[in-house]
């Protein structure tokens, strides 16, 4: 679970980063990269609370 959450943590630190860098530069590199960053912290997230309910789920039953 800490290995999750810090996993999602630095994959939105780092867009953020790269969205900064995108202001900062004005190149579009670094928001093509912030996008795809946050893309996949947001499959991450989804995956790891998919995780999360099939266990609650799986309790239940």
């Amino acid at each position: 679970m800490l290995i999750a959450r810090l996993v999602v943590g630095l994959l939105l630190f780092a867009a953020i980063l790269c969205f900064a860098f995108s202001i900062a530069t004005g190149q579009r590199r670094w928001r093509r990269l912030g996008l795809i960053i946050m893309k996949w912290t947001l499959i991450a997230g989804l995956g790891f609370f998919g995780v999360l309910f099939l266990e609650r789920l799986a309790l239940m039953l």
